[in-house]
Formats: C-alpha cells, sequence, structure tokens
C-alpha cells in the first residue's frame, strides 16, 4: 500500500510518500520559522496563506522524488487535528479533494497519534504496549500504547506544554524564535550550582504536568540577576534541567505503575539532548528502554502523517467526501 501524507497543522508544511513494502519514498518539508521569527510566534494567518503556497509544489516533489504519479496511491491521509483551523484546513480540502480526484480513499489523521507513532518509522522500533511521553510546544501527556489506536491518557500539563515554557523562557534571555534548541546549546555553557529551579507537581502523586510556574520562576530569576552572559547560561541551565528532571520523574512513574517496560519520546522537545540522556539513563536503570523518532521526524512532517494514514487505511478506515478539521481533538477520543 502507498500512501501520500499531508501536515499542514502549524507551521510546516510536510508531505511524505510511505510504501508498506518499501518503506519511506519521499519526504518534502518546508519550515516558516523565518516567516514568523519577526512576530516571535506563529501567526496562524500567514501561517495558512503560506500552505496554501506551498502544498502543492511540495506534493509535486514528493511524487517526482518517489518515481510515481496520484494514479500509484492507494490513498491520502491529512493532518485533520488538533493544530490551527486555518492551517488544518488546507490539508483537509486539498487532501480529501485529491483523494476524490484520484479515485482513492482518504483517511483523517491526528496530528499527535502521527507523533506517537513516529519511532515506528526506525528501523529499530518498540513493540506493544509501551508508554509514550508525546512532549512538544502544544503538548505534553503521558499515553498508555496498547495497540495502534488504543490509547490510554495517564496525564498531561494542565497549564503550559514543555515546548511552549521553552520558547517563553528562551525569549525571556534574549534568544529568538523558537528558542528551543537555542536554550538547549546555551544551558550546556551554565553553571550547574548557582540557581536551582522547582520540579513542578513531582511531590505529589499522579502522572500530570505543570510548567507555568517554572516559566514564572524563570522571569522572576532574569529581573533580579545582572543581565550577562554567563547569568542567563546559568539560568537556561537551571530552566533545562527542572524540565527535563520533572519528565524523567513522571515517566519512570508511569513506567513503574503500568508495569510496561518500554518508553517512547515523540514531539519537537524529544530531540532535546538533556532529554534523551536523561531517559536512556532512567530507562536502563528502570530495565527498559527508550525509543526516539530521528531528529527530523520529531518537529512536524508528513512521513509520520503517511504512516499513521497507512495503519488506519489498512484497518479500513477511511473518509466520506466531507471533510472537518478538528482543532482541539483528545487524542483518547474519536473525532
Amino acid at each position: 500500500m502507498r500512501v501520500l501524507g499531508i501536515e499542514t497543522s502549524c507551521d510546516e508544511t510536510g508531505i511524505a510518500i510511505y510504501d508498506s513494502e518499501q518503506g519511506l519514498l519521499a519526504d518534502a518539508l518546508h519550515s516558516q520559522v523565518d516567516l514568523h521569527n519577526t512576530y516571535g510566534g506563529v501567526v496562524p494567518e500567514l501561517a495558512s496563506r503560506d500552505h496554501v503556497h506551498r502544498v502543492i509544489p511540495l506534493i509535486q516533489q514528493a511524487l517526482t522524488e518517489a518515481g510515481c504519479s496520484g494514479q500509484d496511491l492507494d490513498g491520502v491521509a491529512y493532518t485533520a487535528g488538533p493544530g490551527l483551523v486555518g492551517a488544518l484546513l488546507v490539508g483537509t480540502s486539498l487532501g480529501r479533494s485529491l483523494a476524490y480526484a484520484w479515485d482513492i480513499p482518504a483517511v483523517a489523521v491526528h496530528h499527535m497519534e502521527a507523533h506517537l507513532l513516529a519511532p515506528m518509522l526506525e528501523d529499530e522500533s518498540p513493540s506493544f504496549p509501551f508508554i509514550a511521553l508525546l512532549v512538544s510546544g502544544g503538548h505534553t501527556q503521558l499515553m498508555q500504547v496498547n495497540a495502534p489506536g488504543d490509547y490510554l491518557l495517564l496525564g498531561e500539563s494542565l497549564d503550559d506544554a514543555a515546548g511552549e515554557a521553552f520558547d517563553k523562557t528562551a525569549k525571556l534571555l534574549g534568544l529568538g524564535y523558537p528558542g528551543g534548541a537555542a536554550i538547549s546549546v546555551l544551558a550546556e555553557q551554565g553553571r550547574a550550582d548557582r540557581f536551582l529551579f522547582p520540579r513542578p507537581m513531582t511531590k505529589k502523586p499522579g502522572l500530570d504536568f505543570s510548567f507555568s510556574g517554572l516559566k514564572t520562576h524563570a522571569l522572576t530569576t532574569v529581573k533580579d540577576n545582572p543581565d550577562d552572559a554567563q547569568t542567563r547560561a546559568d539560568i537556561a541551565r537551571a530552566f533545562v534541567e527542572a524540565v527535563v528532571d520533572t519528565l524523567l520523574i513522571k515517566c519512570q512513574r508511569a513506567m513503574e505503575e503500568t508495569g510496561i517496560s518500554t518508553l517512547i519520546a515523540a514531539g519537537g522537545v524529544s530531540a532535546n539532548k538533556q532529554l534523551r540522556a536523561g531517559l536512556d539513563k532512567m530507562c536502563a536503570e528502570q530495565g527498559g528502554r527508550v525509543y526516539f523518532p530521528r531528529p527530523e521526524f520529531c518537529t512536524d512532517n508528513g512521513a509520520m502523517i503517511a504512516y499513521a494514514g497507512f495503519l488506519r487505511l489498512q484497518a479500513g478506515q477511511h473518509e466520506p467526501l466531507a471533510f472537518a478539521a478538528h482543532p482541539r481533538w483528545p487524542l483518547a477520543s474519536p473525532a
């Protein structure tokens, strides 16, 4: 089965073609980082318009790279949510229209489910069941994954997502947007013994997260200390260590409570080198193992949409002629 994947949920236009026998045949991506950097964050209207401009040329590029045409495809998968409604409508309307024109089935994909399944694209992939840490700019969740489509929410952020806290704290330190990768690099230059940030909600039972207070703590620390390069690096280190430790504590707790020793980490923040090192060490100490997507599949991309769509099409799922976007869409619930 050969599936075209279309990702337009936020600020990346991702197109890919996945073949069930040959694997990933094509993967094309356009990032809008430069477009939104001037504004310090994503501007929804600009994002939608840029998707309109980019999506068809990227589809043509992917088809050429894969050496096929629309008539060689067996299905079209598109991100239907969650995300920015205007951006989602670009992909859903085009994806459903192409499937109609090519007379092949279409399937709507949940953006976070696609992230969750991204490690399955690697040569060494996890077996079910596993615990999934989904950590990005919009979401921080722990899921128990029993099988494709069988997900149990264990915990989630009650306020800011970890990636959002990364970006906002990076902005406080003058690192621009997006700041997640930049603050990670700056933290490597910081001293470990100068600032100690709280590890929120780790003393309480349960698997929920809260990162809003960390962001506020960072703001107070920036205001109360001199504005020099070493201080900024020290604050960055304290912040990154607090976020990573919090995620590690919750992941270990989830593994202990469920008895599942396999963990995956996915989403943009899962590319963070401090988090990867910490999860590797923690899982080894617990007698388990952690799996990650390759760095380019941590951020939004078409490959994960194509793969998730393949699994749903293989299971016999397809969409009617009508299409819909779901800006808010719980992963454990149907659309």
